[in-house]
């Protein structure tokens, strides 16, 4: 069962709606390449589709919550703000490993490898607070 969008008023000459559909699509798009590449998060990416597209189309947004794949992780995150226990695993893995890379193999200031650092560290600590189970 598809999850009722939020009623937003929706004219032809909005011209604030293409900001939202583009960026949705690009959200879209590269939740899809997260599907195929392990190390890409699909459910953050599908998560903000489903918010630009809540704001730009309908049809778009129905298509999300509806999909036999997509549809239930965005169920699961706006009911219950759940976030499965594979998909921490990936997030987190992928963060550490994007981290290791950045501190070995590139030349960054101490400050700038810091505060990437503190700013994955954030990102784990919100993404392992939520619950894994409805």
């Amino acid at each position: 069962m598809a999850q009722p969008r939020r009623q937003i008023a929706h004219t032809a000459k909005n011209i604030h709606r293409w900001p939202f559909l583009l960026l949705g699509l690009a959200a879209l798009a590269a939740g899809l390449v997260g599907v195929v590449l392990p190390l890409i998060p699909t459910t953050p990416f599908l998560i903000v589709a489903a918010w630009c597209f809540a704001r730009s189309s309908p049809r778009l947004h129905d298509w999300l919550y509806g999909h036999r794949l997509f549809g239930p992780m965005l169920l699961d995150w706006d009911t219950n703000r759940v976030i499965p226990i594979w998909a921490k695993v990936c997030a987190c893995t992928a963060m550490a490993a994007s981290f290791t890379y950045v501190a070995l193999y590139r030349d960054l200031p101490l400050w700038l490898l810091s505060a990437t650092g503190v700013c994955l560290i954030g990102v784990a600590v919100y993404i392992l607070s939520k619950p894994s189970r409805t």
